[in-house]
């Protein structure tokens, strides 16, 4: 079926979503509170089954473009000793390709060039979305990807669902040096990130306690392995990014609301599911979101009746397992933050290698 939709953030999820309803033959329009597309930000993991809803979106071979792949990282203790292999050779062997890393601003570029090979997707920028009830009332279907202050998730939702801190800051950065070695490195209270990003450069990553400051981090892992130090040493404090780590709770009901008298409305990527990066699942998730809701609405029967099937078909595919995800990020954090390293340690030297 065919429609009109306005899809209320211009992030991954967004316009992951805009290209998918405009190649089943919607009508979008994009609004983006921001005044300018985002140029911030360090690499996001690209599992294999993103990879392949990219591909359904068209915008596989320009991911591929700029990404690298992800092999051969390990978990250590701070003095470099490995305790485990991160599974990504056994993601490799069963989907037949590897995980893929790419700066946040390719993928942006990506999906953006995407949606303007349509030529009649406006995206308007400077646009902040404050009566999502009227703007739902002109529409076949409004889209939440607002992020994880979701105007939309609010409105239609209520504010019971929202940010909660889980009292760690995290650092990223990208190095102009090349690292020898990727994984993760964790030690008591706080850990630290290495992955490739592009050739001669490193995307970097580390969590410390919340008060920690950027004059701070750096002597919080001058004892660490190499060659931590000298990422940390090789990276301009001025464009460290600095966030304190969130996630959504309590976990929404729903991720549409499928009442046609009150308009329409679904939410993807944070404004459904905002998650710790512990699982580098985040842009993943987002973009499974975009995939299942555009696939679920090109199947769909055309009329009102038809927009609420495929609404509550994207809710029995996605909630449930992006909820798992997004627990799973959250203990994951809870455990590679501990303090009591011992336990942890022997714990992940028992996972398979």
């Amino acid at each position: 079926m065919t429609g009109t939709a306005t899809v209320v953030g211009a992030g991954i999820g967004g316009l992951a979503t805009a290209i998918g309803l405009r190649r089943a033959g919607w009508s979008v329009t994009v609004l983006e509170r921001r005044t300018e597309p985002e140029r911030y930000g360090a690499a996001f993991g690209i599992h294999p089954t993103a990879q392949s809803a990219l591909d359904r979106l068209g915008v596989g071979d320009a991911l591929r473009e700029h990404a690298v792949p992800y092999r051969d990282a390990h978990i250590r203790t701070p003095d470099g000793t490995s305790i485990a292999r991160l599974p990504l050779e056994r993601i490799e062997r069963t989907a037949g390709r590897p995980e893929l890393l790419i700066s946040r601003p390719y993928l942006l570029d990506a999906l953006l060039a995407g949606l303007d090979a349509f030529g009649d997707v406006p995206v308007k920028l400077g646009e902040r979305v404050t009566d999502v009830e009227a703007l739902a009332a002109g529409q076949d279907l409004v889209i939440g990807a607002d992020g994880i202050r979701s105007a939309v998730r609010t409105a239609r939702f209520g504010d019971r669902s929202g940010p909660r801190e889980v009292g760690t800051v995290a650092w990223i950065g990208i190095a102009d040096i090349e690292s020898p070695v990727h994984g993760e490195t964790w030690g008591s209270g706080r850990f630290f990130g290495l992955t490739p990003v592009e050739p001669g450069r490193t995307n970097w990553y580390a969590t410390a306690p919340e008060a920690t400051t950027a004059d701070e981090l750096r002597g919080l892992f001058a004892g660490w392995h190499d060659p931590i130090p000298r990422i940390l040493g090789a990276t301009d404090p001025a464009t460290w990014i600095r966030y304190e780590m969130r996630h959504l709770y309590p976990a929404l009901p729903s991720f549409v609301s499928a009442d046609a008298s009150a308009g329409h409305v679904a939410l993807v990527g944070d404004a459904a599911h905002a998650m710790t990066p512990n699982l580098g699942q985040g842009a993943c998730t987002a973009i499974l979101d975009a995939d299942a809701l555009t696939r679920a609405l090109a199947e769909a029967p055309p009329g009102p009746a038809g927009i609420a099937g495929a609404l509550r078909a994207y809710d029995r595919e996605r909630r449930r397992s992006a909820q798992r995800t997004a627990f799973a990020s959250r203990t994951l954090h809870r455990f590679m933050s501990t303090e009591r390293t011992r336990l942890r340690n022997g714990v992940v030297r028992l996972l398979p290698g």
